[in-house]
């Protein structure tokens, strides 16, 4: 044999066996020493209330420069609007129902299968995995370990001001000490001089500074607390913000008279803190007074601005030449709309969340993407950014057990290289949120209720240009629905009106485009 052609078998040999390598390692055309580190960074009730979502009232400056130069989603969807049944639909790329968790109390690896995690995928592909603050929602849903050690490489990090976060620790003007909704505070003041995201954000910097300069990559999920009520931050945020501002943000002042009640959340916690107490709010539909709903808004902001400062200094450690980065929420947050506060609802403003990534993979300067995505996305999006083995789909004719990894999801990660649409079929986003009956009542909370108490579902699909909203019969027991016992129907026309304000499921001239959707909604329900 020739030099030549020795060398060429050689070099055929050569790279075959890296190719090899690559596939075993379940990287796909990336080695194993370019192999990029991810962050993931959470917020708690977020909805876009960015300035680079347009949000004039926003001050995000350094969420909005983190968007430039990234691909941000402008129509992102949580699969419930409440903490623990959201993260553990995000974090395992499974929908509520597969889970079977809508509420606290219980946890998916017993209750329905003991489904692979994004950061326990990433754990079993080298990656060093770290939990900082709130990830998955403490407690019983995530077993009173943060999915630990399954999920995480070692033990996820709690600031130790956490403890207080419900806590009277909200100074009257007499000096007492409150459960406020609206808490700014002097942090000398606060135990142990500081608030839990603060502390957060230090320990995601001294990670990022001692972590050894080895090859082995990471991945680090950064949740911070707020802008969840309370709205407890430094006193300087609230002095940003003008409260006339917030006077007409909406002019929802009622309960729309086209609403099924069963769609209604009385903002039962909201209630509960020891200022609104004060406020002497009719339950269930208020009002509550202009004034007073400013106030909240502006606290709302406030707190936003706060934890966008803490994103900053975090961001200002990380080296995004070989980082991919991920910003969302788990759910939005309702400042009014509909005369409703909090969250608990199937609204646009309860589910819709900011949705940011960049990547060194990709120069194309900002992107936006209109399509509908969902939480359940990232997951294998994620996985395609970091080239590891695909996450299959999962299917209907493969039992629980022969699927502890696969998503119910769809990866966006062709949309970002190719600007290739995800299916040929109509894009959607599908959510949920539970009843325990067709009316608003605190005892069972209506907002919040336990799996045992759950009557209804109402399932919502957001299409490009509508949102159709089902509450049906549910059965806590077997979960299963009946289509045919129907407690409330919402239709919203989003080239019309965004704010979602007008119900059209009644209006004669919108039935075809109602039972279309219906017929969409059951199948993507039950598929």
């Amino acid at each position: 044999m020739s030099q030549t052609a020795n060398y060429f078998r050689n070099l055929f040999v050569f790279y075959s066996i890296l190719r090899l390598c690559s596939s075993s390692s379940g990287w796909h055309g990336v080695g194993a020493s370019t192999r990029y580190n991810v962050v993931m960074v959470i917020f708690d009730d977020l909805r876009p209330a960015l300035g680079a979502y347009g949000d004039r009232l926003a001050q995000t400056p350094n969420l909005d420069k983190f968007l430039n130069g990234s691909f941000y989603f402008t129509r992102a969807y949580s699969q419930q609007a409440l903490c623990a049944p959201s993260r553990n639909s995000l974090l395992t790329s499974r929908r509520p129902d597969t889970l079977h968790l809508y509420d606290f109390y219980s946890y998916w690896r017993t209750a329905s299968g003991n489904f692979t995690t994004l950061p326990q995928y990433f754990k079993t592909q080298g990656y060093y995995t770290y939990s900082i603050g709130k990830i998955f929602h403490p407690g019983v849903s995530s077993n009173n370990s943060d999915d630990y050690p399954l999920s995480w490489s070692t033990s996820p990090f709690h600031p130790k001001s956490e403890r207080y976060m419900n806590s009277p620790v909200c100074p009257d003007k007499l000096g007492m000490l409150k459960r406020n909704l609206i808490c700014p505070v002097d942090l000398k003041t606060q135990p142990y001089k500081t608030l839990p995201d603060i502390e957060s954000t230090n320990e995601a910097i001294r990670f990022l500074r001692t972590r050894p300069k080895t090859k082995r990559p990471y991945f680090l999920a950064l949740g911070y607390h707020k802008p969840h009520i309370n709205f407890r931050f430094p006193k300087e945020y609230l002095q940003r913000f003008k409260v006339d501002e917030f006077l007409n943000y909406t002019t929802d002042k009622y309960k729309p008279h086209d609403m099924p009640k069963v769609a209604w959340n009385p903002y039962t916690d909201i209630r509960k803190r020891d200022d609104i107490k004060h406020w002497h709010i009719p339950f269930p539909y208020g009002p509550i007074k202009k004034l007073q709903r400013a106030k909240i808004r502006q606290a709302y902001y406030a707190a936003v601005t706060y934890v966008d400062d803490l994103f900053g200094k975090f961001m200002a450690e990380v080296d995004l030449s070989s980082t991919i980065v991920l910003v969302t929420s788990d759910h939005g947050w309702s400042l009014g709309e509909h005369a409703e506060w909090a969250k608990y609802s199937n609204f646009e403003v309860a589910l819709r969340v900011p949705l940011i990534i960049k990547s060194p993979e990709f120069s194309k300067g900002t992107t936006a993407i209109h399509e509908c995505t969902e939480l359940l996305d990232i997951f294998p999006t994620l996985v395609d950014l970091a080239h590891l083995a695909p996450i299959p789909k999962c299917r209907n004719d493969k039992s629980v057990a022969q699927q502890l990894t696969c998503t119910q999801g769809k990866s966006l990660y062709p949309l970002m290289k190719d600007g290739i649409g995800v299916s040929d079929k109509e894009i959607y986003a599908l959510s949920q949120y539970p009843r325990p009956g067709k009316i608003p009542t605190q005892h069972p909370n209506s907002d919040k209720p336990k799996l045992k108490n759950i009557k209804i579902m109402g399932y919502s699909l957001r299409t490009e240009k509508f949102r159709y909203t089902l509450w049906v019969e549910f059965n806590p027991r077997n979960f299963t629905r009946d289509w045919s016992i129907v407690y409330g129907e919402e239709l919203y026309d989003h080239r019309l009106n965004d704010l979602e304000e007008v119900n059209l499921a009644k209006w004669p001239q919108f039935n075809d485009i109602r039972m279309e959707l219906q017929e969409k909604l059951i199948q993507a329900v039950t598929k």
